[in-house]
């Protein structure tokens, strides 16, 4: 179905490549002012609007105007480094010294940089069977071949991984705080999860960008590989996406090789930007923002239970997301243009998938700001989910 769809090819032998994964269609930022957004993952800004121009301002105001406008060394300013350190240990991430974080152009510049790096035209990449819909563009434009991994309520299942190993090795695997599902890793899965990559000799690429979300601090799988792994944070989902801070932390033996990639492809990400983000970070906004975040998070979820309880829904309790799986009567591309009649924007699960998708929708319960729009779409769903959408 995915070959008729033309959203994969595949060649005996060579394996399947993504084909047209257009993010527009997935991923909706504004359509027009009567939709209701459940399309995108951001944070609600306009929740925390005051509190971010002020740190903002604070932030630029302090500059050293003549050093943020030059060139600056290696991978950024070492105390923009710091910062980045900063915010990845208060996640669960182990950091020694400020000297092993890089600094990207967000999280997505920093995986496209290091499949680039660690992977050739026609490798293979392990993903999950459902997976961030921006990794397979990056694995579409690369050439690179995707091999689904099958997933359970935590995530990529390390015995899966081991037996697709055995049948085709991977040049990287990259699991991660699950998108679009919001499965998480336990402790164990993750330690499972490392001893495959050992075992198998391959490079693992950690994506830990909702870190944040978790209730309690889990150790990430590059803790427990640090000479096997990459592990990317950010501030885009925490703060803001225009807020272009993403914190790489690279094998030791890699850092040389690393910089000068980056060096080589984006020059340096722009210190004025970083130079905000830091702010933030060193006085705890950013840690009370990405809390706040949080909190919305929660609200919105206890919402979505309160109006589709009796549908299957795949989530944590702080989830930016929900991953509804529809009942029999309706399929999901059936559904999502059934929403967009009424005004709703919602993901299809086609986007999401490397193998056959699954009957299912993304719905973002964070793109809405204000919380009456987003009951009274959630209103809308439940009525199309039971049919009645002639009901007033």
């Amino acid at each position: 179905m995915l070959v008729e769809q033309r959203q994969i090819e595949s060649f005996v032998g060579r394996g399947s490549y993504v084909l047209e994964q257009r993010l527009e269609n997935v991923i909706h930022a504004s359509v027009a002012k009567i939709d209701i957004n459940f399309s995108i993952l951001q944070p609600c800004i306009t929740a925390n609007l005051v509190d971010l121009q002020q740190q903002c301002q604070q932030s630029l105001s302090a500059m050293k105007i003549h050093q943020l406008l030059s060139y600056s060394e290696g991978s950024g300013l070492l105390e923009h480094r710091q910062a980045g350190a900063s915010w990845c240990r208060n996640y669960g991430l182990s950091v020694a010294s400020p000297e092993q974080i890089i600094l990207t152009n967000g999280a997505q510049n920093a995986l496209t940089s290091l499949i680039q790096l660690y992977s050739k035209q026609g490798d293979c990449i392990a993903v999950e069977a459902q997976t961030y819909p921006g990794l397979l563009s990056v694995c579409k434009y690369l050439r690179r071949r995707v091999i689904p991994i099958a997933m359970d309520e935590q995530g990529m299942m390390a015995e899966a991984l081991q037996a697709q190993c055995l049948l085709e090795k991977p040049a990287l695997v990259v699991p991660s705080q699950q998108n679009p599902t919001g499965a998480t890793m336990s402790l164990q899965r993750r330690q499972q999860i490392a001893q495959v990559v050992v075992d198998q000799d391959i490079w693992l690429i950690e994506d830990d960008i909702y870190a944040f979300l978790n209730q309690r601090k889990i150790q990430p799988i590059t803790d427990l590989i640090a000479d096997r792994a990459f592990y990317i944070s950010s501030l885009s989902k925490a703060i803001g996406p225009g807020l272009r801070c993403g914190y790489l932390k690279v094998p030791v033996e890699q850092q040389a090789i690393m910089k000068d990639f980056i060096r080589a492809t984006l020059w340096m990400p722009s210190p004025l930007v970083f130079e905000m983000a830091s702010g933030m970070i060193n006085s705890g906004a950013a840690f009370s923002l990405a809390s706040e975040q949080k909190n919305i998070a929660s609200f919105r979820q206890r919402l979505v239970t309160e109006y589709l309880s009796e549908y299957q829904i795949a989530r944590q309790s702080s989830s930016y997301s929900c991953w509804l799986h529809l009942p029999k009567c309706w399929q999901s591309s059936a559904f999502t243009q059934a929403c967009h009649e009424q005004g709703l924007l919602v993901s299809d699960a086609a986007y999401f998938s490397v193998v056959e998708p699954v009957n299912a929708v993304r719905l973002s319960v964070m793109a809405e700001a204000d919380d009456k729009r987003f009951v009274v779409g959630l209103s809308l769903l439940a009525r199309l989910l039971y049919g009645k959408t002639d009901r007033p």
